[in-house]
């Protein structure tokens, strides 16, 4: 392996957010490793990335699944020898239904997918950063403009998102004297399929349907891209993208 190739594990890497940022990591000539639920999905932006001449490693990956995030983290050290960077993203939400409607297994699923599941890729991560030569590493969390306001009838995924917002702050405190950098990127309205029926309508605050504004999922990518550029006595603690006329800033 090339002393200057940089090593970067991506969750929820085969779609949307995480497959925008696995691409633009490698085009920036980083070896990824490319976790997420669904190999073929996986194996597709491998294939998208092969023109950038970077490495990319397909694993599988439960993130509700210990063993499963254990083994995502050990392959990747095998393969790659070191981890220089940890994108959180994976993450799902529940059904739309009024908070007293959700089951505790809607809530639950939510809950080990977007809260447990950061947290064990997070101890895993540092295990690696910790004990490597160069020391250290960064570790970034999607939190979602979630972490700071909820949209309707979505407790379990906001209730997570405001969560992240702590394990990251807890994650930059406890990771210093490994030389561990962490930081949040809270993004709004990206241009995924997660976000198609946004331009449909969705419900607001005050119980309307409208359609809502969404950017190109570039920007989301080039922002993280940015963050993982720092050296690692500089970090972005929080960092908010979002299109420009969703209404989040103001009253619902």
């Amino acid at each position: 392996m090339a002393s200057t190739e940089k090593v970067a594990i991506v969750t929820g890497a085969g779609s949307g957010i995480g497959k925008a940022v696995a691409l633009a990591l490698m085009k920036e000539g980083y070896a990824v490793a490319l976790a997420g639920r669904r190999k073929e999905a996986l194996e597709g932006t491998a294939t998208e990335g092969k023109a950038s001449g970077a490495r990319s490693l397909v694993v599988p990956t439960d993130v509700t699944d210990p063993a499963s995030i254990q083994a995502l983290f050990a392959r990747t050290k095998e393969a790659f020898g070191r981890l220089d960077l940890l994108f959180n993203n994976a993450g799902t939400g529940a059904p739309p239904v009024p908070l007293e409607d959700l089951t505790v297994e809607q809530w639950k699923t939510v809950i080990d997918t977007n809260l447990t599941g950061p947290f064990l890729c997070t101890q895993e991560a540092i295990k690696i950063m910790k004990n490597q030569q160069p020391r250290g590493g960064r570790i970034i969390n999607n939190g979602s403009i979630s972490a700071h306001a909820p949209r309707p009838f979505s407790a379990p995924y906001t209730s997570t998102k405001h969560a992240i917002t702590g394990l990251t702050k807890s994650t930059s405190l406890d990771g210093r004297k490994y030389d561990i950098a962490c930081g949040q990127i809270d993004i709004g309205n990206a241009a995924t399929p997660l976000t198609e029926r946004m331009k449909r309508g969705v419900p607001q605050a005050n119980g309307s349907i409208e359609v809502e504004p969404t950017m190109d999922v570039k920007h989301v990518a080039e922002a993280v891209v940015y963050m993982a550029s720092l050296p690692l006595d500089a970090n972005v603690q929080f960092l908010t993208v979002m299109a420009t006329k969703m209404p989040f800033v103001g009253r619902g």
